[in-house]
């Protein structure tokens, strides 16, 4: 399975032209919010005749590369420590809103008919529970025939923010997984398979009977594979679907976060998708050309003012309005090029 597959169905869901991209801005990291941004650049592209060039590497490959400068913007789920932010002159901040899903492979499971709760995701990914029909997985599928299968965990074996997201999910609600294992785009998983990317993960997901998964929820909805449901913090189980990757996105302390780290993770209310996150970019503050730092701030306002519905449409949560007000403003006072603003609309 491909990403450009996903693109290529997603543009034509979208109604946008194939025509090749012109590489006049240049990204690379996250393969998490891939989709949207590759969707944006066919969408801006035929609007501004401005292309964009976005190597969906993971989110640890992506800071590597707009450290060493070799791109115009880098991408990463994972936000970046402030005191790194400083030593690296770049400015963070959020770009769009997605979740993680977990998708299995089960002969007669359909999606979202398999209850999961936290902890139990964190005992499976910590080798504690090792088959399907486990008691503590009856326990929360009353009814459904659960087979005496083995349970194949399934993790990103590259730097990742999706896995970051996933883990720091797995810390919230799991008091060993903190201790023994904690977040990071990598970690030491004590269980289980790897898969390079997204697409990784869910191809061998997909091709593999017993496994388990986790993926942005794009990779899951264009591959029909199979998602649960979630446990959240009200004690409800809930489905993947973009009114509850709202609500959770409701939630956010965006007015308190450094750096616009806002936490998604396991928010309060009834209704929320538990593992929700926004992705980041990371920009120089004191780039090498202004104009072409000009043209990323023109790309990212364009997706902030013109790009939710094509956001909406590929499972992901637009910024509020206020949030992309406070990036404009970050971008105004806080990059500039020989002590010049290089963007001041």
């Amino acid at each position: 399975m491909k990403l450009t597959r996903i693109l290529g169905a997603a543009a034509l869901t979208l109604g946008l032209s194939s025509a090749a991209f012109a590489a006049d801005i240049t990204g690379a990291g996250a393969t998490f919010p891939a989709p949207v941004y590759q969707a944006w650049a066919v969408a801006y592209k035929d609007k501004s005749g401005t292309g964009l060039n976005y190597q969906s590497i993971g989110s640890g490959a992506g800071q590597t590369q707009i450290f060493n400068r070799t791109v115009d913007f880098g991408a990463s789920d994972a936000p970046v420590a402030g005191d790194k932010l400083a030593a690296q002159k770049l400015l963070q901040f959020p770009a769009v809103i997605g979740s993680v899903v977990a998708i299995v492979n089960l002969d007669g499971i359909a999606a979202n008919q398999l209850n999961l709760t936290g902890p139990v995701l964190a005992d499976i990914y910590l080798g504690k529970i090792t088959k399907w029909n486990d008691p503590k997985i009856a326990a929360l599928n009353k009814g459904s025939q659960l087979p005496d299968l083995a349970i194949v965990p399934v993790y990103r074996s590259d730097g990742s923010g999706t896995t970051f997201v996933f883990a720091s999910y797995l810390s919230a609600v799991s008091p060993e997984w903190k201790s023994n294992v904690g977040a990071a785009t990598s970690v030491q998983w004590p269980a289980g398979a790897g898969g390079k990317g997204n697409e990784g993960v869910a191809g061998t997901v997909k091709n593999t009977k017993g496994a388990i998964g986790y993926v942005e929820y794009i990779y899951a909805s264009s591959n029909s594979l199979i998602t649960t449901q979630l446990q959240n913090k009200a004690g409800k189980f809930v489905a993947p679907t973009v009114p509850s990757f709202q609500a959770a996105a409701a939630n956010a302390d965006w007015a308190g976060a450094k750096d616009f780290a806002a936490s998604m993770i396991d928010t309060p209310g009834e209704t929320t998708w538990p593992i929700t996150s926004a992705t980041f970019i990371l920009l120089p503050k004191e780039p090498k050309s202004g104009p072409q730092a000009a043209e990323v701030i023109k790309f990212f306002d364009w997706a902030f003012k013109d790009g939710g519905s094509i956001a909406e449409k590929l499972h992901y949560i637009p910024l509020p309005a206020d949030v992309a007000n406070r990036v404009r403003d970050a971008w105004k006072t806080e990059v500039k090029f020989d002590g010049k603003p290089v963007w001041t609309n």
